[in-house]
């Protein structure tokens, strides 16, 4: 379709139009559209060619050296975890997540520790002033001599403090806090957010300094601004976690210097987050004696195989229509694991209450743990426990029969470690079979 001309142009995707609009008719973006262009100037202008300046001709690529870009540790391991091995000098990270999940606090801890080797950092805020992180800084223990707070939300004034503290590492919270005098336009808007991230990372990338900018989220938890923010920077971190519990996740969406599946984990408590290296127990009860209802799995969180317990209550419906309750797994998938037990197994729920539930808020999305939901729920019908050894993952078609999963040797292998001597997955082939290796 031919885009129609006019004066005011947008700028995601280019479409025009004789007068302003607060949102694209092409895009549907909201404050994108530009200011009028010049009378009878061109869109397409062509650029001469100029010759490269001494020293940064092409070469082949078995003649450059990749040692400027190693990483370089932060001193939290999970963090270099999700990373990648660390940090990359000159790399951009965009660092995302719900308010109050505790993105700032991490990133203080992150700078703190950089700090504490003698390398300067420089913690720009346009949140917050510089008593209110000196004060949080304080209950953490992130106070050093080479950590440099500013709190500015004018993007000259910023890249003032970098060119006078030189630092090592910048952390700007947040960009959305930032503004240009250089554009039209208020802070967070998306031609300040373009022109804020783009002047950060040049100035990253021209001294070699890695900056971390914060970024807010909107409803549905994307990243706000343009999408060209995430195409700008090298790494894309989502730091994600229920307002509930005290865990929280951080995982990369984007990363061109390490892999996308790796999930670190952390703890907020009350002296700022903490890393959890090994988050094995987090998952599961600590009940002395066997209980029914109760049935282990192995969930991976990217490549992290993590042990899961999945709890089940049945009992019987007081009203016509029995009710579901989960929580931390998909109702969906238990409606449908509830329907195969009844047609298939031939155990008997339309009249049951049935509740099911994971330990520790941790959220199970995928069908490996359809077995352990299974297996609980049966256990609660008999009211007989399952071996405190045994642990289950498989899928459950509505055939009735147990498909293999992802990384089945992995999550094994990862059950094996913890104590659980009885595997049951899809080798058992049917939930008779499960039945029967389960003990019950």
């Amino acid at each position: 379709m031919a885009k129609s001309s006019g004066a005011y142009v947008c700028t995601e995707c280019g479409w025009q139009t004789a007068k302003w609009v607060g949102r694209c008719g092409e895009c549907q973006q909201w404050g994108t559209v530009a200011e009028p262009a010049r009378a009878g100037a061109s869109l397409a202008r062509t650029t001469k060619a100029v010759a490269p300046a001494a020293g940064r001709e092409a070469r082949p690529i078995t003649e450059l050296s990749g040692d400027a870009v190693r990483h370089h540790q932060t001193g939290i391991g999970e963090l270099d975890r999700v990373l990648g091995g660390g940090v990359v000098p000159g790399a951009a990270i965009l660092f995302s997540g719900e308010p109050g999940v505790g993105k700032s606090t991490l990133l203080l801890d992150a700078a703190a520790r950089a700090a504490s080797t003698g390398a300067r950092v420089l913690y720009a805020s346009g949140e917050e002033s510089t008593g209110q992180i000196r004060m949080r800084a304080e209950r953490t223990g992130a106070l050093h001599d080479t950590l440099y707070l500013a709190s500015e939300t004018d993007l000259a004034t910023v890249l003032g403090h970098i060119e006078s503290v030189d630092p090592e590492l910048v952390i700007v919270d947040s960009v959305q806090t930032l503004a240009s005098d250089q554009v039209d336009g208020g802070a967070g808007g998306p031609a300040q957010v373009r022109e804020v991230a783009a002047a950060l990372i040049r100035a990253a990338k021209g001294r070699g300094t890695p900056v971390i900018l914060v970024g807010h989220v909107t409803k549905d938890g994307s990243v706000a601004g343009p999408r060209l923010l995430e195409h700008l920077v090298d790494v894309v971190c989502h730091f994600e976690g229920d307002r509930q519990t005290s865990l929280r996740f951080l995982r990369t969406l984007k990363n061109r210097f390490g892999p996308t599946d790796e999930v670190g984990c952390f703890e907020m408590t009350d002296r700022g987050i903490s890393e959890v290296p090994d988050p094995s127990g987090l998952f599961l009860s600590r009940t002395s004696a066997p209980v029914s209802g109760t049935c282990a799995t192995v969930a991976m969180e990217g490549r992290r195989a993590l042990p899961v317990e999945v709890q089940a209550l049945v009992a019987k419906s007081a009203t016509p229509n029995p009710r579901r309750v989960t929580s931390g797994v998909d109702p969906s998938r238990v409606a449908m694991i509830l329907a195969v037990l009844e047609r298939r197994f031939g155990a008997r729920v339309h009249d049951q209450d049935v509740y099911v539930s994971t330990v520790g808020g941790v959220k199970l999305s995928e069908p490996a743990a359809d077995l352990a939901i299974a297996l609980a729920v049966l256990s609660a019908i008999a009211d007989q426990p399952l071996p405190h050894d045994l642990a289950a993952f498989g899928e459950i078609s509505l055939a009735g029969e147990i498909r293999p999963v992802v990384a089945g040797p992995q999550r094994a292998t990862e059950a094996a470690r913890l104590g659980y001597v009885r595997i049951v997955d899809a080798g058992a082939q049917t939930l008779d079979r499960a039945k029967r290796d389960a003990g019950f």
